[in-house]
């Protein structure tokens, strides 16, 4: 990315304006950094997928038997880890505090990141997309965000 930018630069082509990587609460490694910190100084538009871990962090998949629920559910024994079910049960306690989903903590803990300009997340219904929506209104206190950084590292 830096290299293209320079090129861009050089030869007065059009540069990335934004770029779209998989980053969410339990994949944060590919993205945070040097990543993060080149799209903060060139002021480059991140759009995260997978914002929601294939719905991992919306706590719909708690073990191997909620595999079942949906087509991604095999996808799900990745994440079903210490760390996966620690970050889970930092979205459900943040969720029963605010009272709200932990899919819209997990979003606005995506939308709190100073480098993100909005994450992706799909609905299959107008229940789901109303509360996707409504995490766009849930801020999160430092202290809730610390939480989720602890957890999630």
């Amino acid at each position: 990315m830096t290299e293209a930018l320079a090129v861009s630069a050089q030869h007065a082509y059009p540069r990335y304006e934004t770029l779209q990587p998989p980053y969410n609460l339990y994949d944060r490694s590919t993205y945070e950094g040097p990543l993060e910190e080149l799209c903060v100084r060139e002021q480059i538009g991140v759009i995260t997928y997978f914002s929601l871990a294939a719905g991992f962090l919306t706590g719909k998949y708690r073990s191997e038997a909620d595999f079942a629920k949906s087509q991604r559910g095999p996808g799900m024994q990745k994440y079903m880890n210490p760390r996966g079910m620690r970050i889970l049960g930092t979205l459900d306690g943040l969720a029963l505090r605010y009272g709200v989903t932990p899919a819209q903590v997990a979003l606005a803990w995506l939308i709190a990141r100073p480098s993100v300009t909005a994450p992706i997340a799909s609905a299959t219904s107008t229940d789901q997309l109303d509360e996707l929506i409504a995490a766009t209104r849930l801020k999160l206190d430092t202290d809730a965000m610390q939480a989720l950084d602890r957890a999630s590292a």
